[in-house]
């Protein structure tokens, strides 16, 4: 016989890792939703870390007031290694015991995901994910929180370096975030109509990335954008820029955007969906629908077992890479 769901009075929720816009918004759905359900709910502040701390206090529904419009987190986040060593995952599980917190809800990436799995696995803590990257890298869900806001930042950005690009007939090398993923990169790539995309993990094709500059400028184009996805250190445009001159005598301009994409006011997309899946994560705490995590598939948000999310997506997504390259003709 399977081991009965235990009942749901108390949870808590937290962030962890990359902060994104959106993550206040669905820290607000966790909070209201988990008092309209006759919850006590608690906020954890600076993820795992906190968590170790015991920086927990409880909250109303005025404790999360006034927040949907802003960035960031207002429980704040950390990146805590210390969460890898299983004596320390015991020490958290002991601490949710004797707050009489039942369950966690855990807003993050890869990793975030990874340390609520194995509170799980290891000591039966039920939990939840809703995924708040802008990197839209992990697995099973179509969509990230954050994501959006993101993508819209840097095609602002890059909507306003083409402006100088014409005026002064450059080519700009401009760094997108989103570490292995090439997601931003692609969207940012797809929406700016750059010239080119280029990917950390791929071998850069200088005769391709000049092919396609000369291609435009036959038709009286005299500006171009490359659009680079940083990989796990920044910096890889001053690469290919140096390359560019050294292999083609090409000059550029580089814009790194680096951490302005994951500030500012969330997005109605990410204020809606993030909204939507701290809904759905309480509820499937209630209903006993755990270990699981939140995510946007064909259109819809779900629960889906956390399993199914402990991946990464770094895939090249060749159909908007085609895109790419035949918009840019």
């Amino acid at each position: 016989m399977p081991e009965a769901k235990k009942e749901i009075k108390s949870i808590a929720v937290l962030t962890s890792g990359g902060d994104s816009p959106g993550m206040n918004c669905a820290i607000r759905s966790v909070v209201r939703t988990a008092i309209s359900e006759g919850l006590d709910v608690y906020g954890i502040k600076r993820g795992y870390s906190g968590l170790l701390e015991g920086a927990i206090e409880k909250m109303d529904a005025s404790s999360v007031g006034n927040i949907m419009q802003r960035g960031g987190t207002m429980l704040q986040t950390s990146r805590c290694k210390e969460f890898h060593e299983a004596e320390t995952r015991k020490e958290a599980a002991n601490i949710l015991r004797r707050k009489a917190i039942d369950a966690l809800v855990v807003i993050g990436g890869n990793g975030s995901y990874q340390g609520a799995a194995l509170l799980n696995e290891e000591h039966g803590i039920p939990v939840v994910g809703i995924p708040g990257t802008i990197d839209n890298d992990i697995s099973g869900t179509d969509y990230t929180v954050g994501f959006d806001t993101a993508v819209q930042t840097a095609v602002e950005a890059v909507d306003k370096i083409r402006d100088t690009a014409h005026s002064h007939a450059r080519t700009f090398i401009v760094e997108v975030m989103g570490r292995k993923s090439p997601a931003i990169a692609l969207h940012v790539g797809v929406c700016t109509g750059a010239e080119n995309v280029v990917f950390p993990s791929k071998d850069v094709d200088y005769d391709e990335i000049i092919s396609d500059i000369k291609r435009g400028a036959k038709r009286g184009k005299n500006s171009s954008i490359v659009v680079v996805a940083e990989g796990e250190v920044p910096g890889l445009a001053y690469n290919i820029q140096e390359n560019l001159y050294q292999k083609h005598k090409l000059k550029s301009h580089v814009c790194i955007l680096g951490h302005i994409q994951r500030g500012g006011r969330p997005s109605p997309i990410d204020r809606f969906l993030s909204s939507r899946m701290g809904f759905e994560a309480v509820k499937g705490l209630v209903e006993g629908n755990y270990p699981s995590a939140t995510a946007y598939r064909k259109g819809e948000v779900e629960l889906v077992p956390l399993k199914e999310c402990l991946g990464k997506k770094t895939e090249h997504m060749p159909q908007a890479y085609q895109l790419v390259k035949t918009l840019s003709i």
